[in-house]
């Protein structure tokens, strides 16, 4: 830590915030926010940075905090998720720029052209999946997208999309994982008489659903909720817990650690 806050300082930065963590098995984490008035770019400071980074076999990652990230959003049928990370966004509620949805449904093509984001309906089936994730990726790659959120995107994503994206894919998923993996969480859930219900995000791998996760939240239900009602209340969730998750992944608070994460909040 100190010799961290010595090089900002040499290089006439001033901490503004500083966070660390010390893993069970001895990783050492720490996120530092510096303000930084210098000409140098960011090759120079890191290349500044370098025999300190040296000295502790740090892994070192640079980031501007004033650099907007420009998401993408890929949408099915259900409404809430994305129409609440538009809404976010154009509130300013979320600092992200999100000029392009897609969406394997024509549903919401008035509601996201009305708020001037471009929108693109790819239907999909099982013969022609790889030619309509080539296209997704090719609209991704044009709108300059940093991050992917799977805003409720009923489709499981193959490796065409994953590996264009590796780990800037954020999936929201109906259950409070590991539990309930799948389709139909709620009735899982209300079969196995559970009573708390929640959402999980996490970014999307290769195996279903088990990617790192971000963020998560639980409701409590009891034997008088239905399938309905838990959904309801997931619902809910979702939302909240999506836009908690791409906040932490553009504000540059999540370090990962194998298929773990380490958050900065």
């Amino acid at each position: 830590m100190a010799s961290v806050a010595t090089a900002i300082a040499d290089l006439g930065g001033s901490i503004d915030h500083a966070d660390q963590h010390t893993d069970i098995d001895g990783t050492f984490f720490q996120r530092i926010e510096f303000k930084y008035q210098g000409s140098d770019s960011d090759a120079e400071i890191l290349s500044s940075f370098a025999p300190v980074a040296a000295k502790f076999g740090m892994r070192v990652d640079l980031q501007d905090m004033h650099r907007v990230s420009r998401v993408g959003l890929l949408a099915s049928k259900q409404p809430h998720c994305l129409y609440d990370m538009l809404i976010r966004w154009k509130s300013g509620d979320l600092a992200i720029d999100i000029p392009i949805v897609i969406s394997n449904h024509p549903d919401h093509e008035d509601f996201c052209r009305s708020l001037g984001v471009e929108f693109h309906y790819l239907p999909i089936n099982k013969d022609t999946r790889a030619q309509q994730e080539t296209e997704m990726v090719k609209l991704l790659n044009a709108a300059s997208i940093d991050l992917v959120v799977m805003a409720r995107y009923m489709q499981i994503l193959t490796p065409t999309v994953l590996d264009a994206f590796p780990m800037r894919v954020i999936n929201i998923h109906h259950s409070f994982l590991p539990a309930f993996i799948g389709g139909n969480p709620y009735r899982q859930a209300f079969d196995r008489g559970v009573k708390l219900v929640g959402a999980t995000a996490h970014y999307a791998t290769e195996i279903l659903d088990e990617g790192p996760i971000l963020e998560q939240e639980v409701v409590r239900v009891s034997h008088r909720d239905t399938p309905e009602t838990m959904a309801r209340k997931g619902r809910d969730l979702e939302t909240t817990v999506l836009a908690r998750a791409v906040r932490d992944h553009v504000e540059h608070r999540v370090m990962l650690f194998g298929n773990r994460t380490v958050v900065f909040n």
